[in-house]
């Protein structure tokens, strides 16, 4: 139901700077991304900007992420209560999408509610991938409404063609012997599908869809990409096959927008640590922050690092118990050092300690990739990872898990030419030993390693020119900030 939020604060006048509101969702693979495009926006844009976090109140890292926004304050944050997913009727399977969708959901009233809480009302609304249910509230407050997607192009086009694919496929997606095909862009194997499309019974499929359809109700999409990295799905995305029809607006990118390397971040026992590594010699093993594996798979995982005898950094936590996503919200919770190593092979820890460190739980991926004795990131290949290992000019080997994982991996591989990866997929497959010692070799000690960490250092470099000022992402956002004013002069003049 439409209605003025703001209507006793009407005759008020607006600030003089665009106060935005962005909403994310719970999780580090949004808040993360949330976050810096707010920092950004204040930073280099002039914008005043509140962000509405939906808290999943299981993560360590997200804590840290909410707290390092606001000392210094560099952001206004409200953080809206968790949503009772018990009282939602959420069963305890519930897939991660799900989840997330019903979570946003159950989240309506409270946001209402404090944007009616708020001085003024915003002169923009911008959500995340998974806010689009509360685009409506752009028209209530009559103001400008975006959809932010930290993901890369891409995804944003298999996830706008999905209802077209709805219509024109029969069967499972995955069951297809032909490619699914995106116009203008790149096929999509059936296989690399995202996780909400492997079934298409599940509700997880229906949330899917609904997200698909609504992003059009928005003036506009950012994109967490820079123009030189996918040009030419870029260009599909701006054509007039998704214009109109599943885009409406502009496409503005603006990436890529990562959390900054922190002096201190390392810690002490860490650097020294590092500091000690030859350049370009260490390989990260990391999960991101809600990313684990079968107790089998890391047995193997932990062989193949032995086996190769290749400096490592493993961030390690505990094997999960049945799918692959279960661990996306209670990933921080348990697992201590005694716990994780009786996961491990019988005297692993003893037999690598001159070449490996095991840090548990959680450690600070960032910073350790940003140092220089790090030459290999073995990744789940989730954006923001994807994103840290790009900047930093760090290859990786491929280990997708779980949401678009499989998707950006194929792309990582086959179009942008940064990682390795395993013949099967993990997601489908025991990934042994000898295949991961090969790997670990290969990304660190081997030809192809070196001519890909070139191909990645050039791609750094055009990275931190898209986000610096006259670069390609800065320049996107100052558009969308004019394109922002000219709505809304358009829409007061309509009222």
């Amino acid at each position: 139901m439409d209605f003025d939020l703001f209507s006793s604060n009407s005759s008020m006048e607006k600030p003089k700077k665009l106060h935005a509101a962005l909403l994310s969702s719970p999780g580090m693979g949004h808040l993360i991304p949330i976050m810096e495009l707010g920092k950004c926006l204040v930073a280099d844009h002039g914008f005043e900007v509140t962000i509405f976090v939906v808290p999943s109140q299981a993560s360590r890292a997200e804590a840290e992420i909410i707290d390092s926004a606001m000392t210094p304050k560099l952001l206004d944050i409200v953080e809206l209560p968790a949503p009772d997913l018990t009282a939602a009727g959420l069963g305890p399977n519930a897939s991660m999408v799900e989840r997330l969708a019903v979570m946003m959901r159950e989240a309506r009233s409270a946001f209402r509610s404090a944007l009616k809480a708020m001085e003024a009302p915003p002169d923009v609304l911008i959500v995340d991938l998974f806010g689009t249910e509360h685009l409506c509230m752009g028209d209530e407050l009559r103001i400008p409404k975006y959809v932010y997607v930290p993901s890369n192009a891409w995804f944003l086009a298999l996830l706008l063609h999905s209802p077209v694919l709805d219509k024109e496929v029969k069967g499972e997606y995955v069951d297809q012997t032909e490619l699914l095909k995106i116009p203008g862009c790149k096929p999509v194997r059936p296989e690399d599908v995202v996780d909400p499309m492997l079934d298409r019974s599940n509700q997880q499929y229906h949330e899917y869809l609904r997200i698909a359809g609504e992003i059009a109700m928005g003036d506009g999409i950012l994109l967490n990409v820079w123009e030189d990295l996918q040009a030419e799905t870029l260009a599909a995305l701006r054509n007039e096959e998704f214009l109109g029809r599943a885009v409406n607006g502009p496409v503005y990118t603006v990436g890529p927008l990562i959390r900054p390397v922190r002096p201190a971040g390392l810690g002490k026992e860490l650097l020294e640590w590092l500091d000690k590594q030859p350049r370009e010699s260490v390989l990260l093993v990391s999960f991101g922050s809600g990313g684990t594996m079968s107790a089998e798979q890391l047995a193997e995982l932990a062989w193949g690092l032995e086996l190769s005898r290749q400096r490592f950094i493993w961030i390690l936590r505990k094997p999960i118990v049945e799918s692959l996503d279960g661990s996306f919200f209670d990933v921080g919770k348990g697992g201590g050092d005694d716990e994780l190593s009786s996961f491990l092979p019988d005297g692993f820890a003893v037999r690598t300690r001159d070449v490996g460190l095991i840090i548990p739980l959680w450690g600070p991926q960032l910073d350790i990739l940003s140092h220089p004795s790090v030459g290999g990131f073995l990744s789940h290949c989730g954006w923001n990872s994807t994103l840290e290992s790009i900047v930093n000019g760090v290859p990786m080997i491929a280990w997708p898990l779980y949401a678009e994982q499989r998707q950006n991996a194929t792309l990582l591989a086959e179009e942008i030419g940064v990682v390795i990866r395993p013949k099967e997929l993990p997601s489908k497959k025991i990934v042994g030993r000898e295949e991961i010692e090969k790997l670990a070799r290969m990304i660190i000690a081997k030809k192809e390693g070196h001519q890909m960490r070139a191909r990645v250092k050039e791609l750094k470099s055009t990275a931190e020119k898209a986000v610096t000022k006259g670069g390609t992402s800065y320049e996107s956002l100052r558009r969308m900030k004019e394109d922002c004013k000219m709505r809304i002069h358009q829409i007061n003049k309509a009222h």
